[in-house]
């Protein structure tokens, strides 16, 4: 846990202090949460990229990228970005380039999406007919995820996230709602968390465990992916993080349905900050107002923020400067513009000269 900021100083902001997580120091606590934007044409990571990212960097900021795909069986939607061949590494390395050049920290978010896929490659609205990963296979999945954390590392960035939430291959395991297994990696709490924990064994001893994160989103129904008792896995899969000493955990918030419904939840994220020692990020519909309070009280290190960074990419000077903040606008989220919802949000400066 971070040293816990005094109440007493009313110049604060929360958000705006500094942090230091692992071997990095970064200068605020504000993150670019993992956004998949579309926009990596078959499946390269795009020149236009280098331009969005560096757009939200800043010196000691920390950004997550959006989901790379781990393996050509990993893939479940059109134009995400992959981290499997040489060609993908290669059109990373500018990309974290313009992020390092601007003081950042990048680590790179891995991804399989697991039965989330289709034989036709639309727009991933529906699902080919799943079937289970025979117990023979799993460790090839492991060991591509080993493999595109070594490629992370070569294209430049700092680390790498582990995708375990939003009912992609992960967080089927770990779902008792899904996962209906009778092997080993089935049934009870720990069988059904066993392939997560070898994904991240096997990517902290391939790249060092400093350098990697989990993400899990143990209260929410991704994909029809539940459990039925989400504080039991929350804290073993916390605990279990723990004793592989892997850098932070990233959490999203109980009230969150989805991607974007929100509603009043009974469930906490604390005991499961309180039960991992490394750093502790939370992520969830969440305001300036918001991200500050849940600092202060030292119920997270740092906030990972989605739609407002995307629609304002100098998202911490507005949060100092308490400046109004760029609407999101979700018709062009998802599109596969170069441009348009993606690079043209404007800056402080630039809303400010249009007024005028």
């Amino acid at each position: 846990m971070g040293e816990k900021l005094s109440s007493n100083d009313s110049e604060i902001t929360p958000l705006l202090t500094p942090y230091q997580m692992g071997n990095f120091h970064l200068s605020h606590r504000v993150v670019l949460a993992p956004l998949t934007r579309f926009r990596s044409y078959g499946y390269i990571p795009q020149p236009h990229a280098i331009l969005y990212y560096s757009q939200r960097a800043s010196n000691g900021g920390f950004l997550i990228s959006e989901a790379a795909v781990v393996s050509e069986t990993g893939r479940g939607y059109k134009d995400t970005p992959g981290i499997w061949t040489k060609q993908q590494v290669e059109a990373w390395k500018p990309i974290v380039d313009a992020v390092h050049a601007k003081g950042g920290i990048f680590f790179c978010q891995l991804w399989h999406v697991g039965r989330v896929s289709n034989n036709v490659w639309s727009s991933g609205e529906s699902y080919s007919i799943p079937r289970p990963l025979r117990t023979d296979e799993i460790p090839f999945v492991v060991n591509e995820f080993r493999l595109a954390a070594r490629n992370a590392i070569e294209a430049g960035f700092d680390g790498v996230e582990i995708h375990g939430a939003h009912g992609y291959i992960i967080d089927q395991f770990m779902k008792d709602q899904v996962n209906d297994r009778t092997d080993e990696y089935g049934g009870s709490l720990e069988n059904r968390c066993r392939f997560a924990l070898e994904v991240v064994e096997a990517v902290a001893k391939e790249i060092g465990a400093g350098r990697v994160g989990f993400r899990i989103s143990p209260f929410a129904n991704y994909m029809e992916s539940a459990d039925s008792n989400p504080e039991a896995l929350s804290l073993y899969m916390a605990e279990s993080l723990s004793k592989h000493g892997i850098l932070y955990c990233h959490a999203i918030e109980p009230r969150m349905i989805t991607a974007t419904e929100k509603f009043e939840s009974p469930h906490s994220l604390l005991p499961m900050r309180k039960a991992f020692n490394g750093t502790f990020i939370v992520a969830g519909g969440y305001d300036r107002e918001d991200g500050n309070k849940v600092v202060m009280k030292d119920d997270t290190d740092l906030v990972a923020y989605g739609r407002l960074f995307l629609a304002n990419p100098d998202l911490p000077k507005r949060f100092q400067l308490k400046a109004a903040l760029n609407k999101f606008n979700r018709d062009t989220c998802y599109i596969s513009d170069p441009i348009l919802g993606y690079t043209d949000y404007p800056f402080l400066e630039e809303s400010h000269q249009m007024k005028i």
